[in-house]
């Protein structure tokens, strides 16, 4: 096994190993391992303190923030209050100034009474009920050993738990799923009692044991889980439910949120009455002693656990499913199943072919219920789950303009009041110019503001408030948005190096650093720095003393600023030109627009969008390069200042497809991150990751209109694309688009 050691964060801790129901779904009493005969009733006191000082060792191994601990059963309630307190004594007092402790019980809530909740109020334990629904649901398999129903007193104990004194404690309802039960009406009474959760479990099957299914179709219980989804999102989803939200979250990028789907590592371990330590104890259901490891409280730590190979098998992520699985578009919400869902007993194999391999490389028994369940909530869910941003240009710009305000709101959280009196004031200049003009909006839609933001966050978080240059800068942002408002306002800024940069306006040469106030005045503006007065008449001609930000807007070209002047510009792989001359910048704008000339006669529909969205072009130093969308701020693109209008027509276009998908994924959850899965690219030797593969498909789609050349990388990258359990439902809908596009180029 490979990989770092997975810490437990979750413990079962067995208190009681009899229960006073007769269930006859139970995987600890009716399933295939019959270990709980052997096991002693109640948890013992040296179990108790043995088991709260190796998770306290354990905690504070791997400086675990929290832990929860599960107790559970047979029926925990059956272990009695001063053993329960005993218990929760010892956890909490091992736990104390190491890990924070999040107690839970999982009960059937025959026993619950107020001298059970007072105690679960005193150590904060909070409570689980099993409920299977209504009562001909709930006593389809919920009985006493006589047959009797169990459901009367089921929602005796929910009614006192939802009581004001104990709501707090509510955790919420477990329902095992049957296929044979009505769903609305199963939802429907479980609704009724407002449970803060639903959990929907499967019943535990297996390849040899499989699970009933009364109509004999292969996805019954997506059925009937979809037809409880629909239910649910019809009312409003008025409480979370586990299953529904773990496939949303995996669709959109997100984690799982249950054991039994996707591919996090399990990070649980269970303690038996005896104090035995074994794996999660569904596994009983494959066969006897599935779950052993051969480890014990007292003798063996958790970490001696912790890399049992059998733990570390389900710690494996995409590595730890069947090979069927890993080929298969919904494992990332599947995730293969839970792990006991696997298992196949080697069976006899048929003449001449042989028989499958025993154990837990296959696919779930419920294989086809998950996919129909994860492809039913995604194909209802299309709609709401794409982010605007995909394939809306307009729609991506306000976006990135809203994401650009968040990160100033976050600097003004990061400093916490350490900015001092001069932020403080910028930031009540920075409202009243918002109030007065749209100035503000202009000069933080600028690319190269995202890159002072990332910094000045960085250096705030750093406890540095003074870096990097925070109130010479936004004294800069504010006085630019203040003379683009045409607001009648001085503004203070503070400068250094002798030159006072006004980001999107240009750079004004004062001779020494200091102070100085800036105003609007007729015809351009006016800077003052003690007795000394320059007026600026023109913002965008160039003096002695001042270089504006030129534009290129000329021979039908779009007008974009020509940034040789900010001082955070200098982000790409090639250093920015210090500047450019006025011959040299003319000569550089001209072969821009002619650039631009054959895109718009190429592509004419990205050319428009390009000039829609882009803002920014910086002219590179040095020897013709590749095209770099800025790390920070749609918009800006580093172009070389070198090549024919033929070369940078396809830079352009390259840098633009670039720039369009590095915003996107700044806003919008295209893929998962949570693993780096290689695929094989037509454009390298050996495979990518899944980034990699997707920025260039988008990249060669657009460069294909261009340059028919690139067209058949492009699909192929997108046939590799097209089954990948990476992509969420915006990233599916992006792939779509490129499709089409790349489908226009195939057949014009």
């Amino acid at each position: 096994m490979t990989g770092p050691l997975v810490p437990f964060r979750e413990i079962v801790l067995k208190v009681h190993s009899r229960c006073d129901l007769a269930c006859d779904h139970c995987y600890i009493y009716e399933h295939a391992d019959q270990s709980w005969r052997t096991r002693p009733k109640a948890i013992s006191d040296e179990a108790i303190s043995r088991t709260a000082l190796r998770l306290a060792e354990h905690a504070a191994t791997h400086a675990l923030p929290s832990v929860s601990v599960i107790l559970h059963g047979g029926e925990p309630l059956l272990a009695g209050p001063a053993r329960l307190r005993r218990v929760c004594e010892e956890l909490t007092a091992a736990l104390d100034g190491v890990a924070e402790l999040d107690l839970r019980v999982h009960t059937n809530g025959l026993q619950l009474s107020p001298r059970y909740l007072d105690l679960f109020d005193e150590f904060g334990v909070r409570v689980g009920i099993s409920l299977d629904g209504d009562r001909a649901a709930n006593d389809r398999h919920r009985r006493f050993a006589d047959g009797r129903s169990s459901h009367p007193l089921v929602l005796k104990a929910v009614e006192l738990l939802r009581q004001d004194r104990y709501r707090h404690l509510d955790l919420g309802l477990l329902c095992t799923v049957d296929a044979a039960n009505d769903p609305v009406g199963v939802y429907d009474a479980l609704d009724a009692l407002d449970p803060p959760r639903i959990d929907f479990l499967l019943p535990h099957a297996t390849w040899d044991e499989p699970p009933p299914r009364p109509d004999g179709s292969p996805t019954a219980y997506a059925d009937w889980l979809l037809a409880v989804f629909d239910r649910w999102d019809a009312r409003g989803r008025p409480m979370p439910v586990r299953l529904f939200d773990s496939v949303l979250s995996t669709l959109a990028g997100g984690p799982s949120l249950t054991e039994s789907l996707g591919l996090a590592p399990t990070d649980l371990v269970v303690v038996e009455t005896d104090g035995t330590l074994e794996q999660v104890d569904s596994l009983k259901s494959a066969y006897e002693g599935a779950a052993a490891t051969g480890f014990d409280v007292f003798a063996h730590a958790f970490d001696e656990v912790a890399a049992h190979p059998g733990v570390r098998s389900r710690q494996l992520g995409l590595a730890g499913v069947s090979e069927e699985c890993r080929r298969c578009p919904v494992v990332r919400s599947c995730g293969g199943g839970l792990y006991t869902h696997r298992y196949r007993s080697a069976p006899e194999p048929s003449p001449g072919a042989p028989g499958a391999p025993a154990g837990f490389d296959h696919p779930s028994v419920y294989c086809a219920d998950l996919a129909a369940l994860i492809r039913g909530i995604e194909d209802r869910t299309r709609a709401e789950s794409v982010p605007p941003a995909v394939g809306h240009p307009g729609e991506l710009l306000v976006a990135q303009h809203e994401l650009t305000r968040s990160m100033l709101a976050e600097l003004h959280a990061a400093l916490d009041g350490r900015g001092g009196e001069p932020w403080q004031e910028a930031w009540e200049l920075a409202a009243a110019v918002e109030r007065g003009s749209d100035g503000l909006d202009a000069v933080f839609a600028h690319p190269y503001t995202r890159t002072w933001l990332a910094e000045a966050i960085a250096a705030a978080r750093g406890d540095r408030p003074d870096a990097p240059d925070l109130a010479e800068r936004v004294g800069a942002y504010l006085a630019a948005a203040v003379l683009r408002g045409g607001l009648d306002t001085a503004v203070r800024v503070r400068h250094r190096g002798g030159v006072l940069v006004l980001p999107t306006l240009g750079a004004l040469r004062l001779g020494e650093p200091g102070e100085a106030e800036v105003r609007l005045a007729e015809k351009g503006f006016v800077v003052r720095t003690g007795a000394t007065e320059l007026r600026v008449v023109r913002a965008d001609e160039a003096t002695g003393v001042w270089r504006p930000v030129r534009r290129l807007g000329r021979d039908g070209a779009p007008d974009l600023a020509l940034d040789d002047v900010d001082p955070y510009r200098d982000l790409f792989d090639a250093p920015a030109h210090p500047g450019l001359g006025r011959d040299e910048a003319a000569d550089w704008s001209g072969r821009l627009a002619a650039a631009w000339a054959l895109l718009r006669e190429a592509v004419p529909d990205q050319a428009a969008e390009a000039a829609a969205t882009l803002s920014t072009l910086t002219p590179l130093d040095g020897p013709f390069r590749s095209p770099v969308a800025a790390p920070y701020g749609y918009g800006a693109l580093g172009i070389p200042v070198q090549g024919a209008p033929e070369a940078l027509a396809p830079t352009l276009l390259r840098g633009y497809r670039r720039a369009t998908l590095r915003a996107l994924t700044e806003v919008a959850d295209l893929y998962a991150l949570d693993g780096a899965w290689l695929r094989p690219a037509p454009w390298r030797e050996r495979p990518v990751p899944f980034s990699e593969l997707l920025a260039g498909a988008h990249e060669r789609v657009g460069l294909a209109a261009y340059d028919r050349r690139h067209l058949d990388h492009a699909l192929r990258a997108l046939d590799t694309l097209e089954d990948a359990a990476e992509l969420t439902v915006g990233g599916k809908s992006l792939l779509t688009t490129l499709r089409a596009e790349a489908d226009r180029v195939r057949h014009p």
